[in-house]
Order: structure tokens, then C-alpha cells, then sequence
């Protein structure tokens, strides 16, 4: 059963403040780029492109710019707070590295690029299983299902 993924608003509060203490324990000024781009990415359910994420700070009235919004990712992903992940059509999309290893998969459709987020307990004993048979350690992975969604089904 694919279910999708759960609120995780208490995790992501975590999240933020971790993220404000890496970059500072990195040596990095909490900047008004930085603190906007880790407070954006707190607030998502799930993945989004730099884009998206400077599309809601300017529409929020953040002053931020695009170059930014790059450079924080970039220093984010380097710190090992935020995911990277590449979804299909050359767009990289970044989410929270959730502490404790709390992560959700990817649901993607071919026809209009929607990503939705689930979680399925039995695929991740599935995926521990398989790495206990192979005497392999997981240190993380990435599930990503391509397909239809409703809506262009419908079409």
C-alpha cells in the first residue's frame, strides 16, 4: 500500500533549527538569503526547485535574488541538511534532510512533471531486507516512481 506522506511539522521545526546551527557551526553568517531559504524549505511537504522556492520568497516579499537562492542550496546540500534529488526534466528539487533519517519517496508524472510525496513502511523493510541479504550498509536512498497521474489519465 502506497500511502502518502504524513505531516511533519514538528520535524521540520527540528529541521530549521539544525540547519541555522550547521551553517553557523560552518562559520556562515544567518544572513536574510540564508534564513529565508531555510525558513521556505521548512515550511514544504515536499520537494521544490530553486525556482519555486524564489518564486514563493518574492511573492512572500522576501528581497531575495535567484543567485541566492542557488548559493544557499548549494551551501545547504554541502552541509548535508538539504537533499538534492534529480526527478526527471534536468530540474533539481531540494528538501530537508530530515534528522533521524525521517524521509519520504517520490510519486512523478511523466505527462506533467507533479511530484507528490508517500511513504510505505513495507518498502523500506524491503529495502532494509535486501540490504542485510546483500551484507551491504544503506546509508540512505532515494525511491522515485514514474507514471500518470490522475489527472492526465483522465485526459
Amino acid at each position: 500500500m502506497i500511502r502518502r506522506t504524513h505531516d511533519h511539522a514538528a520535524g521540520t521545526e527540528a529541521w530549521a533549527e539544525h540547519a541555522a546551527a550547521q551553517v553557523a557551526a560552518a562559520g556562515h553568517r544567518a544572513g536574510g538569503a540564508r534564513t529565508a531559504v531555510i525558513e521556505s524549505l521548512a515550511g514544504q511537504t515536499c520537494c521544490r526547485s530553486a525556482q519555486e522556492i524564489f518564486d514563493q520568497l518574492r511573492a512572500d516579499g522576501r528581497r531575495v535574488g535567484i543567485a541566492s537562492v542557488y548559493r544557499v542550496l548549494d551551501l545547504l546540500v554541502s552541509l548535508g541538511v538539504v537533499q538534492r534529488l534529480d526527478l526527471g526534466g534536468g530540474i533539481s528539487r531540494y528538501e530537508p534532510a530530515l534528522p533521524g533519517g525521517e524521509h519520504h519517496h517520490h510519486l512523478v508524472c511523466v505527462e506533467c512533471g507533479e511530484v507528490r510525496p508517500f511513504e510505505d513502511p513495507r518498502l523500506e523493510s524491503a529495502i532494509e531486507q535486501t540490504a542485510a541479504r546483500s551484507d551491504f550498509t544503506v546509508d540512505a536512498h532515494d525511491v522515485v516512481l514514474r507514471g500518470h497521474c490522475p489527472d492526465c489519465r483522465a485526459a
